[in-house]
């Protein structure tokens, strides 16, 4: 496609978002009235500039994105609701921000575009045949209940914004594993492999790397769970027992808390493999460093992105966050983050800003059919190169667990930072 049919497609398109937002009784801003200012909490999955430019030239309103790790960002967030106006995370934060009151609650009516969302965040599957994964999927925490509650009944009110989600896992040199290692037995267990001791790197969450690490465990038969996603006491014991061990014997050789940080490990080759996500894949392959990110055979931890309204965010600001989170399921946006490899809530919107080759890769599955840049220009997918794991309904339907905030949470993050500092 070239840059003016591009163009006028993005025109036609945001002409038919823009009908939907007057359905929902909201319009951008007027010209010459004094612009509001949203400020986004985050991390730098999604905080990312190009998308800060667009969103202010589309809606006329201003961005200020503040980024950070994960668990950092939630820690502000759930103490300073007035810090923030808008949160963008994942779906394992939802609970820690609502018991805090730190948000509140999205009128599913101004959501323009709600009906095209899928049934991901409806009813917990892509596709009839899918698993839905143990722990906090995201349609059972994102409907406000009559009592305050969060529950899978749909009502008029929701936790979040559903739009980017996808699936993780860990990535890899390919020209560093031993020999015997090899594509077509990829496994949570090379984590914990003693072959790959010393060169091992964890995300520092312990929402997250808490389940990377219980998989790994249970993948090399070190460790059972009865609910890998509402871990016991006596479990998150005896899985920390062996962590501490590990560590102590300097399996791991680093955790990360960014994005940047954990493409910085891989480009020094300070480890050879590692908790990632699908940016920092993307990065690297785009400076030509061949990181694979794995389909391990036990199945995926999976993710759902949320964007949070603050629950002191009221008045003009309001209504230009709601302008936002619609802006976010009007097209060009979804198109921009399928690029670094992941998916929006309502995919057909974003297709016709997508080449042929692009959908075909990113959501079908199927060979690249040219090369394809990232949304930072770079190269990175080679021509005949396929997607781990297959189409967007091949990888949701093997998720193994979701990012959750489990019974135990107190109890995880007081196991976890004993690890760390261990």
């Amino acid at each position: 496609m070239d840059k003016q049919k591009k163009l006028l497609t993005r025109r036609r398109v945001l002409k038919g978002s823009l009908a939907g937002w007057l359905t929902a009784g909201m319009v951008p801003f007027a010209i010459g009235k004094e612009k509001p200012l949203v400020r986004v909490l985050g991390t730098h999955v999604t905080l990312q500039e190009a998308l800060r430019q667009q969103a202010m030239e589309d809606l006329g309103i201003r961005l200020q994105f503040a980024p950070g790790g994960s668990a950092t960002v939630l820690q502000k967030a759930t103490m300073n609701p007035q810090g923030f106006d808008l949160y963008e995370q994942w779906s394992n934060s939802i609970n820690v921000l609502w018991r805090a009151n730190a948000i509140q609650p999205i009128d599913k009516r101004r959501i323009g575009n709600w009906d095209e969302i899928n049934d991901l965040t409806k009813t917990g599957k892509v596709s009839p045949e899918a698993k839905i994964g143990a722990g906090d999927a995201p349609h059972k925490i994102i409907n406000v209940q009559a009592d305050g509650s969060l529950g899978e009944k749909h009502t008029d009110e929701i936790s979040f914004l559903p739009y980017v989600h996808n699936v993780d896992s860990f990535g890899y040199l390919e020209n560093a594993l031993p020999a015997d290692m090899n594509s077509a037995d990829e496994s949570w267990g090379w984590l914990l492999d003693s072959r790959l001791s010393g060169k091992v790197g964890i995300v520092n969450d312990p929402t997250i790397g808490l389940f990377d690490l219980a998989l790994a465990a249970k993948a090399k038969g070190f460790m059972e769970f009865e609910d890998i996603g509402a871990m016991t006491r006596a479990e998150l014991d005896s899985l920390f027992l062996l962590l501490i061990e590990l560590k102590q014997l300097q399996h791991f050789n680093g955790f990360w808390t960014s994005v940047p940080e954990s493409v910085q490990y891989m480009r020094t080759k300070r480890v050879t493999i590692e908790s990632m996500f699908s940016p920092a894949v993307s990065d690297l392959n785009g400076q030509d460093i061949p990181v694979r990110f794995a389909a391990p055979r036990e199945g995926y931890r999976g993710w759902h992105g949320v964007m949070c309204l603050s629950a002191a965010t009221q008045g003009r600001v309001k209504d230009a966050a709601y302008e936002y989170m619609n802006w976010w399921l009007s097209g060009w946006p979804g198109a921009f983050i399928a690029r670094q490899g992941y998916y929006i809530s309502n995919p057909q919107r974003s297709k016709p800003y997508l080449s042929e080759a692009e959908w075909n890769y990113w959501y079908r599955g199927l060979p690249a059919s040219e090369p394809l840049r990232g949304p930072d220009g770079k190269m990175s997918v080679n021509r005949g190169q396929q997607r781990s794991g297959g189409s967007y309904e091949d990888r949701f339907g093997h998720v193994a667990v979701w990012n959750t905030v489990m019974p135990t949470y107190e109890y995880s993050l007081q196991k976890w930072y004993e690890f760390i500092t261990s």
